[in-house]
C-alpha cells in the first residue's frame, strides 16, 4: 500500500513538474519565438534570458497603454519593416490569437510593401503563407484586390498633393506620380484596414526604420485617425525592445513635438 501511495505522491510531482516547465517553455516562447530553449539562451547569455522574462513577457506586453490586438500590429510591422522572417512567423500567430484578421495580416504586408520595400513584403508572404495553411485560412478570409475604396478626404488630400507637388516633382516626377496613384488614391483608401490601424501599422515601420523624418507627418495623421497621445507613447516604448533603444530614442523627440503642437 505504502508503495502505491508513494508512486501517486511521485506521479502528481512529475505532473507538476512537466506542467511547469511547459509554461515556463511557452513564456519563453513568446520572447524568444526562433524557438531556442531557456538552456540555450541562458548558455551564451544568462542575462538576456533573464531581461527577456522579465521586461518583456511579465512587463511590456501586460501594459494597459496599448491592446494586446495593437501589439500584435506593432510588432508585425516592426519585424515587416525590418526584414526578420524568424520572428514573423510566432508573431503572425500571436495576432491571429489577439484579434486580428487574417484579411488585416494580409492588408498589413501589402501596406508595407510600399513602406519596407517589396523584398520585405515577400519575405513576409513566404512565412504567413504557412501560418494560413496550417490554420486553414482560406482565399475568402483574405484582403480584396480591387475591393470598393473608402472615401477620399478631398481637403488633406489636396493639402497632401500640393507639398509634393512642390518638394518633390522638380526632383523625381515619377515618385509623385506613384506617390498620388497607387499610394494615396488607393492603398490608403482601402477598407481591409481600418485608418487608425493603417497609421499604426506605418508610424511603427518607421520608427522601426530609423526615418524620423516621416514619423511627425504620419503621426499627425493616425492621430487625425483615432490614435490617443498615449498609445502614441507607448508605441515608442514596444518599439524600443523590438527595433531598438536607439530608434526609439530618434523617434520620442518626434513624437513629443507633434503631442506639443496638438
Amino acid at each position: 500500500m505504502k508503495e502505491i501511495v508513494a508512486a501517486v505522491v511521485m506521479s502528481l510531482v512529475l505532473a507538476d513538474f512537466a506542467d511547469a516547465e511547459e509554461k515556463r517553455g511557452e513564456a519563453m516562447l513568446k520572447i524568444n519565438p526562433s524557438g531556442l530553449s531557456v538552456a540555450d539562451i541562458q548558455s551564451v547569455s544568462p542575462a538576456l534570458a533573464r531581461f527577456g522574462s522579465e521586461a518583456i513577457t511579465d512587463d511590456l506586453w501586460k501594459r494597459d497603454e496599448l491592446s494586446q490586438r495593437d501589439r500584435s500590429i506593432v510588432t508585425l510591422a516592426i519585424l515587416i519593416a525590418r526584414n526578420q522572417p524568424t520572428e514573423l512567423k510566432h508573431y503572425v500567430g500571436v495576432a491571429l490569437d489577439s484579434g486580428v484578421t487574417p484579411a488585416e495580416v494580409s492588408e498589413i504586408i501589402t501596406h508595407l510593401a510600399f513602406y519596407s520595400g517589396w523584398p520585405n513584403a515577400m519575405s513576409a508572404i513566404a512565412v504567413t503563407k504557412g501560418v494560413f495553411q496550417e490554420r486553414g485560412v482560406t482565399a475568402e478570409q483574405l484582403a480584396e484586390a480591387s475591393p470598393a475604396l473608402l472615401p477620399l478626404n478631398q481637403d488633406a488630400e489636396r493639402q497632401r498633393s500640393a507639398t509634393v507637388e512642390k518638394n518633390v516633382a522638380p526632383i523625381s516626377p515619377g515618385l509623385v506620380k506613384f506617390t498620388t496613384a497607387p499610394l494615396f488614391l488607393d492603398l490608403w483608401q482601402r477598407p481591409a484596414l481600418k485608418p487608425r490601424d493603417r497609421s499604426l501599422v506605418t508610424v511603427s515601420a518607421l520608427i522601426a526604420s530609423g526615418q524620423s523624418a516621416q514619423i511627425g507627418y504620419h503621426l499627425n495623421r493616425a492621430m487625425d485617425n483615432g490614435l490617443t497621445a498615449e498609445e502614441a507613447g507607448e508605441i515608442v516604448t514596444h518599439c524600443a525592445f523590438y527595433a531598438g533603444w536607439p530608434n526609439a530614442f530618434s523617434a520620442a523627440p518626434v513624437v513629443g513635438e507633434v503631442l506639443r503642437t496638438r
